[in-house]
């Protein structure tokens, strides 16, 4: 049995984002087959058809990261063994910052920003 794939809200957001920027500067067809070949590369995760590597530990979470094209796509094992898709950044986004805000981190000394 296939784990399902679950969307989580902020990748759900960067989807969006994704879209409309492809589709704004190279149409619509690129913009349809960029997030098709996205889908296509979340259903690979669970029979390893993506190189997925784990978060690094200062950041406190179990999750993976694998990248497709110019994203960096991040995911981590549901409680029912469902795949989570916590978020989606671009190659040239600040990782650290973007990654902690979808995690719901916070940096050192401040509170989380999800508390």
């Amino acid at each position: 049995m296939v784990a399902p794939i679950r969307i989580q809200e902020a990748a759900s957001f960067r989807l969006d984002e994704i879209y409309r920027y492809t589709k704004k500067h190279w149409g619509t067809r690129q913009a349809d087959r960029y997030i098709t070949g996205l889908f296509a590369a979340f259903d690979r995760i669970e029979s390893h058809g993506v190189m997925s590597r784990p978060v690094p530990a200062e950041f406190g979470v179990e999750g993976y990261f694998f990248r497709y094209e110019q994203h960096f796509v991040y995911w981590r094992r549901l409680s029912d063994s469902g795949v989570g898709i916590v978020t989606i950044l671009h190659e040239r986004m600040h990782q650290i910052d973007r990654f902690r805000e979808d995690f719901g981190l916070a940096r050192p000394g401040e509170a989380s920003p999800r508390s």
